[in-house]
């Protein structure tokens, strides 16, 4: 599984739903798209320091996906297959959803926009 960046702040707040949905999960991914997000919103937070505690030890169980070259084509045919659905996403959710395609593992996100992406799985909690 590959956590979205809303995904990465409810398991931070110990979500209990979403760790039920996550539990059982082989693999345990986040992109580096969505670190960037996260590591954007802790901060600006008041708990910053703890967060980026919590975001070490995390760091230390999860596999990072980055983008590469192998990337390009899924990014490319993704932008212009939402382009021509008249079905934009933002920028940075393009580069995770061809991460997402390319290692085609399901995404864990509330970002409903993510199903407007042909060739991959959303899981919501």
């Amino acid at each position: 599984m590959i956590l979205d960046t809303n995904a990465v702040s409810a398991l931070a707040e110990r979500d209990a739903d979403l760790i039920r949905c996550i539990q059982s999960a082989p693999r345990l991914c986040v992109t580096l798209i969505s670190l960037g997000e996260y590591h954007y919103g802790i901060s600006q937070s008041r708990k910053r320091d703890e967060l980026a505690v919590w975001l070490d030890a995390f760091l230390g169980r999860a596999e990072v996906l980055a983008p590469a070259l192998s990337t390009l084509p899924h990014y490319a045919d993704i932008r212009r297959e939402l382009k021509l659905a008249g079905t934009p996403i933002p920028a940075n959710d393009c580069w995770i959803a061809a991460l997402v395609r390319e290692y085609k593992m399901p995404i864990v996100s509330k970002d409903h926009h993510f199903d407007k992406v042909g060739g991959i799985r959303r899981l919501d909690w």
